[in-house]
């Protein structure tokens, strides 16, 4: 015969397997978080007191918009060109013979449109219309360069025979004499060292941009 026992009940009649005192409809009492805190539902959820969220990720960094001053590259590109071109022609005249004659040191004209493209590029930025003032730049400098050398060896070698004629009044009144005298000279090294120098001046402008 088989007896039916009752299950042990322990001291003070509560059941140890109870999850908590029954609400109405018979269910257990979920614990409750502490007052001001949100229990955690799941991956990535807020932790109180600022706790290190591992679902957050960092916010993207904001574009970085390159430089765009054309207006300040051209006004820095005209004065040093300027600056380049008076020192190409001082170099000139430094170069040049008692009879008024240059020595052929065109390879200046590399440096001046360095010169011009790397200050064009560094002021105005990275506009796609700079290195077109770059070239246009250059190339001025490297003519009205070396129409300088030509007026101060032509005032030199006045002096030289007596006469007074300053490289202003070169400029001023027989600047076609002193440019039919460029043309004259005018050979293939010559064109060369332009193209060339307008050619660095591109190239340093579009470089120097970028930085």
């Amino acid at each position: 015969m088989s007896a039916n026992y009752p299950p042990p009940q322990p001291q003070g009649g509560q059941n140890p397997y109870a999850a908590g005192p029954p609400q109405q409809g018979g269910y257990p009492q979920q614990p409750q978080a502490p007052y001001g805190q949100q229990p955690q539902q799941g991956w990535g959820a807020p932790q109180p007191g600022g706790a290190f969220n591992p679902g957050a990720y960092p916010p993207p960094a904001p574009a970085v918009r390159g430089r765009d001053n054309v207006g300040l590259g051209i006004i820095v590109g005209i004065a040093a060109a300027l600056a380049a071109a008076l020192a190409y022609g001082g170099i000139l005249r430094a170069l040049s013979s008692d009879d008024g004659t240059t020595h052929e040191f065109r390879l200046m004209a590399i440096a001046v449109g360095a010169i011009v493209g790397l200050a064009v590029g560094k002021a105005g930025g990275r506009n796609p219309a700079l290195p077109v003032v770059g070239i246009v730049l250059a190339l001025f400098a490297v003519v009205f360069g070396e129409l300088f050398g030509g007026a101060l060896v032509i005032s030199h070698y006045v002096s030289s025979q007596g006469g007074s004629l300053s490289v202003g009044d070169i400029f001023l009144h027989h600047f076609g004499d002193l440019l039919d005298s460029w043309k004259h000279d005018f050979g293939f090294l010559r064109f060369l060292y332009l193209a060339v120098a307008g050619a660095i001046g591109f190239g340093v402008t579009r470089s120097a941009g970028q930085r």
